[in-house]
């Protein structure tokens, strides 16, 4: 299975997550095949996806770029709307990949919202830091709702993209309970503040720093890599394949609970 990395390039933890799942299936001897990188940034666009261009080079991976930002700005003259331009846009992405013969893309800082023909032409993973049927939006977003729900689990889930954001088919998923020993403090701090304040006014006087908020995240996102790692793990063994811009599992039923591999994969790091 060849896997395709789309990426917009627009910080650091963008090299990082790739830098991070290329060592990890290294040092694990597994054969994941990253058949090219495509990047929506070209050269000299900012500082930081020049960086991600320089670490795509260094990992001998093909890459690919169109700039997004240039085909928008042409679009915008011509008085193109921003469903049609993202239909043309992602037509041309289309084309510039078809020689690589890739099997899944994989989202992984990528800025855009893809086409539904896009969509339809690949099988494209995206990460979403909530579980199936929970909140929408950013994790930001997701977590303060999970605090006005005072929700007993969150996690994350790999999902199809689809025209619908974060709402197309499950592929995995882990679990992170939200009660016990190392959150019964926490929870009784954060419901003394809800009784003199809504949820939204914590958020505007402690933002991020707000310790239940900060813990979530902190558990969360030492899971997140280790969640894509292991779909891709999957992917690269055989045990998932795809087909017309689905994937299915021969012999297990999607979507598939990973919370014991990606509990592993956080101990043995």
């Amino acid at each position: 299975m060849r896997i395709g990395w789309l990426s917009s390039g627009h910080d650091q933890a963008a090299c990082n997550l790739l830098s991070d799942i290329v060592a990890r299936s290294q040092q694990d001897h597994i054969p994941l095949d990253i058949g090219a990188v495509f990047c929506d940034r070209e050269r000299s666009e900012s500082p930081e996806s020049d960086r991600f261009l320089d670490l795509v080079e260094r990992l001998d991976i093909p890459l690919v770029t169109l700039s997004s930002a240039q085909s928008w700005a042409a679009a915008q003259k011509e008085s193109v709307s921003r469903a049609k331009w993202r239909e043309e846009y992602h037509r041309g992405v289309m084309d510039l990949l078809v020689p690589f013969r890739l099997g899944v893309l994989v989202m992984a800082g990528y800025m855009l919202i893809s086409s539904p023909a896009f969509c339809r032409r690949y099988a494209i993973l995206n990460l979403h830091p909530a579980l199936p049927g929970g909140p929408t939006g950013t994790w930001q977003q997701v977590i303060w709702q999970l605090l006005e729900d005072e929700a007993p689990e969150t996690g994350a889930m790999m999902h199809l993209a689809t025209a619908q954001l974060d709402r197309g088919p499950v592929i995995g998923f882990f679990r992170l309970p939200l009660r016990g020993d190392d959150w019964t403090g926490l929870w009784a701090q954060f419901r003394e503040k809800r009784k003199t304040m809504s949820v939204a006014e914590i958020a505007a006087a402690e933002g991020e720093d707000e310790p239940l908020f900060a813990q979530i995240r902190r558990h969360g996102e030492v899971r997140e890599i280790p969640l894509l790692y292991q779909t891709l793990r999957l992917f690269a063994e055989g045990h998932l394949n795809t087909a017309a811009g689905a994937v299915f599992a021969e012999s297990a039923r999607l979507p598939m609970d990973l919370t014991e591999l990606v509990d592993e994969e956080v101990a043995k790091r």
